[in-house]
């Protein structure tokens, strides 16, 4: 059993989507933004939740991850209001976005890190389609201010790369760095 840093619900929800066992665990960070490349500040702000949960539960390996929409090089986090979400929404629409997932697992002391990005194509939305989607309330609490899970699925033209990386959490990548670190994702029970 591990210990996801994490209060995401789509983060939980594809972990138990793949059988992992593991609790989860918000850690008390604030995450930074200073301008470095959007890759390495997806990666430093995964570590930086793992550690701070790893730091309480030494015993334990903890998952952080960190999730950011990029459109030329400007990152785009969880919008503070509609408006920032309807704003977001403008920029993306009908234009090709990068979306970056961070992971860290920290087990024994030891930090593995790496990141995972999906490219997305969004459909051109009017200033009517932004609005009603963003009036659904969806856009709150998601980087780039949709959820390809969700209502905004319609407006996804074209994916390249892990569709679960979008919704917040590369699967695959998360695996293989566990693989790569020793990591058990899941209770194995060999006396059956």
């Amino acid at each position: 059993m591990f210990i996801l840093a994490s209060a995401s619900p789509r983060r939980r929800a594809l972990l138990r989507q793949i059988g992992a066992k593991f609790v989860s665990i918000t850690p008390a960070i604030d995450e930074i933004e200073d301008g470095e490349h959007p890759r390495d500040a997806v990666i430093r702000n995964a570590l930086v939740k793992a550690r701070k949960v790893a730091e309480e539960y030494p015993d334990h390996a903890v998952l952080g991850a960190d999730t950011a929409v990029v459109l030329n090089g400007k990152s785009f986090g969880k919008p503070r209001d509609a408006a920032e979400a309807r704003h977001v929404l403008s920029l993306l629409e009908g234009r090709q976005h990068s979306v970056l997932t961070g992971i860290a697992w920290v087990i024994d002391g030891h930090a593995y890190t790496d990141a995972a990005e999906t490219l997305v194509r969004f459909a051109p939305m009017t200033e009517a389609e932004i609005a009603a989607y963003v009036a659904t309330g969806e856009s709150m609490g998601k980087a780039g201010a949709y959820a390809i899970q969700g209502r905004a699925a319609i407006y996804i033209e074209e994916l390249h790369g892990s569709f679960s990386n979008v919704v917040g959490l590369p699967l695959h990548a998360v695996a293989a760095l566990a693989k790569t670190a020793g990591i058990a994702m899941e209770d194995t029970d060999e006396s059956a």
